[in-house]
């Protein structure tokens, strides 16, 4: 089998490259390297197809996806800091991006896996969030909500595509994916964190840390989109990756420091010194995961602790080759 990984340069993209890989499969990665890293491939670049090139050039992206018999669509601009940064190229990748993507793979009749988020649903309060559960976004000048929004209408173009004109894609909607190989860079919470506690420096809560998430690894999310990519039952139809255990933002940052044996301190910061104007929280995000566990028999393996122990692994790692 052939698999084509937008994005593959990336943080899910690259642990997926390695998975098909290892199972024997031919795999083409995607990447125009301005949030991936090839030092995320660069242990399998030599067993690869690596292309350097943008989702929007649509002659690239229609000979890849001809040529493969899967595509795991990860290719996006994400997170928060990144994408009130630059959001005009953030919402033009993401939607425009996508859709000559999706456009290919109905043209050539392609088996299609689409990366969204949770971010679909926005600051609905009602949780744990369900696949049917409302989007809820402020006014468009909250530029926070544009991710969402770019999301939402490549999940409807890929619904009407499949209604259509029969795109076999299935959704799956990634909430928090934390792992080895993911960046702070673009306001991540756990790596920026374990990242400052290894250093000694300060933890950097933004808000009164009340705020709590739920975290899924890496692994259990490669796991879940090998499930549904191998199950023809779940096309056409979307699902909540995600793991178990709430956690406050205010915990997390503790819990890291005890973990690391850091002399960090813990520092609140106002939203307003941590971002521009047009950012927006939500206080939970809570994912309800029974739909892809009944569907497919998928469910996380690995709890919180063992999320960041792997994550403090990595960058000690990372500290002990640069000493």
């Amino acid at each position: 089998m052939h698999v084509l990984i937008t994005g593959g340069a990336g943080f899910i993209g690259s642990h997926l490259a390695d998975f098909y890989l290892s199972e024997g499969q031919q795999v083409t990665v995607l990447d125009n390297l301005s949030t991936g890293n090839l030092a995320n491939i660069e242990g399998i670049l030599a067993g690869i197809n690596f292309v350097t090139g943008d989702i929007r050039d649509s002659k690239t992206v229609n000979e890849l996806v001809s040529s493969s018999d899967l595509v795991l669509h990860m290719a996006a601009y994400l997170g928060v800091k990144n994408i009130m940064e630059n959001t005009l190229e953030s919402i033009d990748s993401n939607f425009m991006g996508s859709e000559v993507v999706l456009k290919a793979a109905t043209k050539h009749k392609k088996r299609i896996i689409l990366a969204s988020t949770s971010e679909i649903y926005g600051k609905n309060s009602q949780q744990p969030l369900h696949e049917e559960s409302d989007r809820v976004v402020g006014a468009p000048q909250m530029i926070r909500w544009t991710y969402s929004d770019s999301k939402a209408l490549e999940e409807a173009s890929a619904y009407v595509m499949h209604n259509r004109f029969g795109l076999p894609v299935t959704t799956a909607r990634f909430f928090n994916t934390v792992g080895p190989r993911q960046t702070g860079q673009y306001g991540m919470v756990i790596p920026r964190f374990v990242q400052a506690a290894l250093s000694n420096e300060d933890l950097l809560v933004y808000g009164d840390g009340t705020q709590s998430r739920v975290f899924c690894h890496v692994s259990d999310v490669v796991n879940a989109v090998n499930l549904v990519a191998n199950d023809d039952r779940t096309i056409g139809d979307y699902f909540n990756v995600g793991g178990v255990g709430e956690i406050s933002i205010m915990e997390l940052a503790q819990r890291i420091i005890e973990m690391t044996g850091s002399k960090s301190r813990i520092k609140p910061v106002d939203y307003s010194e941590a971002y521009a104007a047009g950012f927006e929280d939500m206080q939970r995000r809570v994912p309800d995961i029974t739909k892809i566990a009944n569907s497919v028999g998928w469910k996380p393996s690995k709890n919180l602790d063992n999320i960041l122990a792997d994550v403090i692994n990595f960058f000690q790692s990372r500290l002990q080759s640069w000493l």
